[in-house]
């Protein structure tokens, strides 16, 4: 059986399509998939607790994907987490009596910041600040004062 090398060529073809494709899988189930810059403004939040939130987790509004957190910091003066968001500058309608929530989503745990619009007719401008937050759920701490609470209802 004879290789032509048109055989050959095909087959490196396919093999560095597969490639590609799991390359952009990867990009994808990793957040890292937003290649271009898009106009946006920034909002920051400040939370007692940011859980397990990460720079590029993404933010919503009612479900729908905003923008994404571009930083994270620890404020020494009043010991609260600082988020910074960048958010699409199409959505700049948002109240700034918004607030903010970190919530987990899907199986394997990954945080993303919720806004929740308000009914103020300001809107959030650049370098904004939301001032109404809602810390992450920390599995461990809940489910230790459900224990705790529980053996002191036995006594």
């Amino acid at each position: 059986m004879q290789h032509t090398s048109t055989q050959d060529t095909l087959v490196g073809l396919f093999v560095a399509s597969g490639i590609i494709g799991l390359f952009f899988l990867a990009m994808q189930v990793s957040n890292l998939s937003s290649f271009v810059s898009e106009d946006s403004y920034t909002i920051t939040a400040r939370f007692a607790n940011s859980g397990g939130l990460k720079i590029k987790s993404p933010v919503s509004a009612a479900g729908v994907k905003i923008g994404r957190v571009t930083a994270i910091s620890f404020d020494q003066k009043s010991f609260y987490s600082e988020v910074k968001m960048s958010i699409n500058s199409k959505y700049n309608a948002l109240p700034d009596d918004t607030s903010a929530s970190i919530y987990t989503a899907g199986l394997l745990g990954e945080q993303y910041v919720n806004l929740d619009a308000g009914g103020s007719d300001t809107p959030l401008k650049n370098n904004g600040k939301i001032e109404i937050t809602n810390s992450a759920i920390i599995l461990e701490k809940a489910l230790g004062q459900f224990l705790f609470k529980s053996a002191e209802e036995k006594k």
